[in-house]
């Protein structure tokens, strides 16, 4: 998962940076609210965190810019304020959920996850996903292909499941490392390191008699294929 959170705290900041990261996502950060919509407009986010309160605006403002601009991350809501009208306008206006501070970290992992579910997974509550002989099990981040374990890493797994939830979509090498390593690959010259991974995805699935649904579209990025013969 890739989220934008949007704190001016700089220790509440660092903390759910340094959480989420822990957690295996990508995080990254903004201050303010032209901060977030410079990120918001040249980047994709599964989920966005939204303080209300910021040093240049409300965050109520930021989430109807995001509905204008028809940016499809779900948006969970955190802020100090306790008022019941904030929440409503918030939920309202588009918000998917509210988390109001002080908050344990944990519980704000739960909501992050349950957004993500419902918004990038057809609204699918369960832990796993399932496209025809291959599982993903997104609380112990373990892959099975036709019940068998597929010897992979966190960020092939992620890779994985970014295919899954993308099925017939073109993703350029761009997008996925953006995607799993974070906005600061938008600036390198050489990506190499995302066609090592997923050679590597490939070759692991192949290991052990997986069908090979990932299409290399050259000059543009891959595809996983809703279907075996699909071109």
């Amino acid at each position: 998962m890739k989220v934008l959170a949007l704190e001016d705290n700089k220790e509440l900041a660092k903390s759910i940076h340094d959480f989420l990261t822990l957690a295996g996502y990508v995080c990254e950060l903004a201050e303010t609210v032209e901060e977030a919509k410079h990120k918001l407009l040249s980047f994709t986010y599964d989920c966005i965190l939204l303080d209300i309160m910021l040093p240049d605006g409300n965050g109520l403002d930021l989430l109807k810019f995001i509905k204008a601009e028809k940016i499809q991350s779900g948006v969970l809501i955190i802020s100090a304020k306790e008022a019941l009208d904030d929440k409503i306008k918030g939920l309202e206006g588009g918000a998917d959920d509210y988390l109001t501070k002080p908050f344990h970290l944990s519980e704000l992992h739960a909501r992050l996850r349950a957004i993500y579910r419902r918004k990038s997974l057809n609204g699918n509550n369960s832990n796993m996903i399932t496209f025809n002989e291959i599982s993903l099990n997104t609380d112990t981040f373990e892959a099975f292909i036709n019940n068998q374990l597929l010897d992979i890493t966190r960020k092939e797994f992620e890779l994985l499941m970014y295919f899954m939830v993308n099925k017939n979509r073109v993703l350029s090498r761009q997008a996925i490392a953006a995607h799993l390593w974070g906005d600061y690959t938008d600036n390198l010259a050489n990506l190499d390191f995302v066609y090592q991974h997923v050679k590597n995805l490939r070759r692991k699935i192949s290991l052990i008699n997986g069908i090979d649904y990932i299409d290399t579209i050259y000059g543009l990025g891959y595809r996983f294929k809703s279907t075996e013969t699909e071109i």
